[in-house]
């Protein structure tokens, strides 16, 4: 492969051309020298636009190709076969070979070392440029290379493993729904016990990795991957965690009760006498005990029993339909072409990754979807998620927003504005305007709010409390191997209330089923961030824009909304994170916004839960 070395530029050269001139005689005058050529001053900006240009180009090139490859083994892994694997391997390593090039490296702290010099946005490109490089320094090659290798093959065994159930082979989202709707205990546990088995798949992989990760980032100055991950914020590891245990705080009150509320209803459900102070995971409707929301069903509110009478193909639709109502554009036709939206059919031979994920494939206009939409609430709430994040990309694509910048303000905006849309599809007025629920139907507006709550709250303490502590204390206090389980399982009950429903030993590597621990990592406080920064924009559109109850609102058909979202997501990472969301919603982030829309559920909560002993 070439790469893209590109020479440093002459930095004006002083040529002083000096040759013996004979000895004058004293009764001539003498000679004036010529003087010396003036200093040409260095043209930093113009250096600076070059070799960002020049490697802009290169970058797409290989950001391209190593989509392609990645996206293949996302969605054709076949037993046994490694071609995928190899592909992406090959196209990874040549990703990297060029962004963590030391002469790229070089010459991109050469420029910002005059910084004052340049522009704006040729800073934030080049600082782009630099934390790219430092996840790939070509410095210590055996080690990117050793890393990459180790995280293809982490990929193919998460997403290739064979789960079975009963001697059967069952899928991941046949496993959630057993967890969803199954009343025998026993059924349970065998379905939760089955989603955990992969772990002790993945423990030495994660090992390997957590190592790599923190070595290669360590040869360009970060302490570990974790504060690597964090410095993109413009926060310190410290700064992040105590950002997140705040966020946990504030919280905790309202999760509390819903904690006391879930351990006596989920009691009563299974027939349980005696209440346990914490929930046992094979309790909750979910395989990490992340969303327990399925567990009310609210009268005249069944979106799941609607959705099954509608084809998967127009929920897909129906997402897109929405967001074209702002005054977005209709999804490209390669999105629909080259996406993989739906479950594998019967019979195939080969496995894909059914987590929802969106990729801008070239970071201009190829944008994708991978997911296994079913017709229930849950991936139709996932589908308008998703496509937050592909008209986020669409938006930024633009002649303004120089490739190197074409990401969220932070990562956090990314989940915020995917969820934002998710939370807005899925309120009564709106579903009510899609005849998904009955508009004369009357409904329990609490349990609708608890229902919620049982969904957004409840997430907080595992993304913000047990992911990102687990993970800070992997890459930054270097986790002892033999109590990855153990310390998995003391920060699920102290941050979530639930324990797991069996003796859960060090053969086991629980974290490790969370697909995030393994090829998105160190970075799981994006979403708790995000559901923050959601709750602060809708709570500007439902009060200033529509002038409507954050509870009860219908973005459809609003260009005014689709111009303030369009706003937030033009910019990209060209804009600061913490002065857009002052601009836009008149406030820092704050958890204030997310208290005060579930305020009501307070006190209803405190009512059902009167009596009840509290253990959190």
């Amino acid at each position: 492969m070439k790469k893209l070395i590109l020479p440093a530029l002459a930095a004006g050269l002083l040529f002083s051309c000096q040759s013996k001139v004979p000895s004058t005689p004293k009764t001539e005058t003498a000679v004036t020298p010529t003087p010396e050529p003036a200093a040409i001053p260095r043209d930093f900006r113009g250096e600076a636009d070059k070799y960002l240009r020049e490697y802009s180009a290169a970058y797409q090139k290989f950001y391209y190709k190593a989509s392609e490859a990645e996206w293949a083994s996302n969605t054709r892994i076949i037993p046994g076969d490694s071609t995928n694997a190899k592909r992406t391997q090959a196209a990874n390593e040549e990703m990297a070979r060029f962004t963590g090039s030391e002469a790229n490296i070089n010459k991109t702290r050469e420029l910002l070392a005059h910084k004052d010099k340049l522009t704006y946005l040729q800073v934030l490109q080049l600082e782009a440029i630099l934390f790219q490089a430092a996840n790939n320094p070509q410095i210590v090659p055996h080690l990117v290379n050793a890393r990459i290798k180790a995280q293809t093959e982490q990929t193919e065994k998460l997403y290739g493993y064979d789960y079975k159930l009963n001697g059967k082979s069952v899928t991941t989202n046949q496993l959630d729904d057993i967890l969803k709707d199954e009343k025998n205990l026993n059924k349970r546990l065998q379905a939760w016990n089955t989603s955990k088995e992969v772990g002790k798949e993945l423990k030495d992989g994660l090992v390997n990795l957590r190592d790599l990760r923190n070595q290669t980032v360590q040869a360009l100055g970060y302490e570990d991957f974790f504060s690597y991950q964090a410095s993109e914020y413009g926060m310190t590891r410290e700064e992040m965690v105590n950002l997140i245990r705040k966020l946990n705080q504030e919280l905790l009150p309202l999760y509390r009760e819903l904690h006391t509320y879930a351990r006596y209803e989920l009691a009563k459900k299974y027939g349980v006498k005696q209440v346990p102070d914490q929930i046992p995971a094979h309790w909750l409707p979910n395989r990490w005990g992340q969303d327990w929301s399925s567990m009310v069903t609210v009268k005249g509110f069944n979106l799941d029993a609607q959705l099954k009478k509608k084809s998967v193909e127009w929920q897909a639709k129906q997402a897109e339909k929405f967001y074209m109502s702002l005054g977005f554009p209709a999804l490209p036709e390669t999105f629909w072409t080259k996406s993989d939206l739906y479950p594998l059919p019967k019979g195939a031979n080969y496995k894909k990754n059914n987590h929802a994920s969106a990729w801008h494939m070239d970071l201009d206009k190829d944008v994708r979807g991978l997911m296994s939409i079913e017709p229930n609430a849950e991936w139709y709430e996932t589908t308008h998620h998703e496509y937050g994040h592909i008209y986020y990309y669409m938006t930024y694509s633009n002649p303004d927003v120089p490739l190197m910048l074409r990401a969220g303000a932070n990562r956090a905006y990314h989940e915020a504005l995917g969820s934002l849309m998710g939370l807005a599809a899925s309120q009564k007025p709106f579903l009510a305007s899609l005849n998904l629920i009955d508009p004369k139907a009357k409904t329990d507006d609490m349990q609708l709010l608890l229902k919620e709550a049982l969904n957004y709250v409840v997430f907080i303490p595992f993304a913000s409390g047990v992911m990102t502590e687990f993970e800070h204390d992997l890459y930054a206090q270097n986790l002892p191997t033999d109590e990855f389980n153990k310390r998995w399982w003391e920060l699920v009950k102290n941050y979530q209330g639930i324990v797991p429903p069996n003796t859960r030993g060090e053969e086991f590597t629980d974290a490790a089923t969370k697909t995030h621990i393994n090829d998105d990592p160190a970075q799981y406080y994006d979403y708790a961030l995000s559901y923050v920064i959601l709750f602060q924009l809708h709570d500007h559109i439902a009060k200033n824009i529509l002038k409507q109850d954050p509870h009860a609102t219908n973005y459809y058909g609003s260009r005014e909304v689709g111009a303030f979202l369009k706003g937030i997501m033009y910019p990209g990472a060209s804009a600061n994170w913490r002065k857009m969301l002052i601009e836009k919603t008149g406030e820092d982030l704050s958890a204030r916004a997310m208290v005060a829309y579930f305020e009501p559920l307070m006190d209803y909560l405190k009512k059902q839960n009167k009596g009840r002993k509290y253990t959190m």
